[in-house]
């Protein structure tokens, strides 16, 4: 073999966390990140904006414009759950049902993954009531209802909207070439942990397509970021960061991934994107929190503030106690800057 070796995701990437336990760093994520100002320039960079990555559920709202666009018709609070890795908690059960029977399906339909609710509470009380893991309880059931009503609304089978040659998916692909501006040969087409057809992006397109999602005021994207920002306990639930964050700052629409990636888009129409290295899930909260004041999010009244330090505050604890916490060295670092 001659040339270099295609680079990977471990290469160039920034320090985004440390780990502080008493007066001593003991661990930290590395990791890629990026902050596009209102105008769509690079105002915060760490490691390589350029990497491309899985944005695995980070990528629901782009599908879930595809979907409007293709002819998906759900109020705001269901269309917001199409966009979710939802707890599994009641409401997101029931509205997973709703959307279904709105195109005259049952949940036999779904042909996502069984698991159980992602809530702990709700997983006990779904097992207590005899049941076991089902594509209903999975994160991404509101995600898959919704494309099942989709293939109903456009005509289009829905017994392989799974397929990647499937009109679905390859409206679907079109969107995400569309909103991220990436190249075609990024993508890298796979299979997500739902089962469904997952494509690459760089984390700039990645932030770039949140910002177009936002700056498409009339249309489908528009409609997807208002339903969010306005239902931000259907994109998550009790206990998670994203519906958090959403609540600590009115207007923000934002989406966590698995394995350390989240993506967003505020009120100002300024986005971002980050992965962290590992793919832990531990700083996430930490870093999401510094990158909303990056971008300027703390032009918001104390209240806002004081859920957003909550938001940012990550404990390590000793003994049942906190004895350090998460700590992220970029949030000193001026919007306009490298890290």
């Amino acid at each position: 073999m001659s040339g270099a070796a295609a680079p990977t995701v471990a290469d160039g990437a920034g320090l985004l966390a440390e780990v502080v336990r008493g007066d001593l760093v003991e661990s930290v994520h590395l990791g890629h990140l990026v902050v596009l100002d209102p105008a769509g320039a690079p105002a915060l960079a760490v490691g390589r904006p350029d990497a491309v990555v899985y944005p695995r559920s980070s990528l629901k709202p782009l599908q879930a414009a595809a979907m409007l666009r293709a002819g998906l018709d759900l109020p705001d609070r269901l269309l917001a759950l199409a966009a979710a890795s939802h707890n599994g908690e009641p409401a997101h059960l029931d509205g997973a049902r709703e959307i279904l029977a709105g195109a005259g399906l049952g949940v036999d339909a779904l042909r996502n993954t069984p698991d159980l609710p992602l809530h702990a509470p709700s997983a006990l009380a779904w097992q207590q009531a005899g049941h076991g893991p089902e594509p209903l309880t999975q994160n991404c059931s509101g995600k898959h209802a919704a494309m099942l009503a989709t293939c109903v609304a456009a005509g289009w089978d829905t017994a392989t909207y799974l397929a990647p040659e499937h009109p679905l998916q390859q409206a679907v692909r079109a969107e995400v070439l569309d909103l991220t501006g990436d190249d075609p040969a990024a993508l890298h087409p796979t299979t997500d942990g739902c089962g469904a057809p997952l494509l690459a992006t760089t984390l700039t397109g990645l932030a770039r397509a949140f910002a177009r999602l936002a700056a498409d005021a009339a249309g489908p994207g528009g409609r997807v970021v208002r339903a969010m920002a306005a239902h931000p306990e259907m994109v998550a639930g009790t206990g998670r960061d994203a519906t958090a964050a959403m609540r600590a700052m009115p207007g923000l629409a934002c989406k966590d991934g698995a394995e350390g990636v989240y993506a967003g888009v505020l009120p100002s129409g300024a986005a971002f994107a980050f992965k962290v290295l590992d793919g832990a899930g531990r700083p996430r909260p930490a870093i999401l929190a510094a990158v909303l004041r990056a971008a300027g999010a703390l032009d918001v009244d104390g209240a806002d503030a004081a859920a957003l330090d909550a938001l940012g505050d990550v404990p390590v604890l000793g003994h049942g106690r906190p004895v350090g916490g998460v700590r992220v060295p970029f949030a000193d670092v001026a919007v306009g800057a490298s890290a």
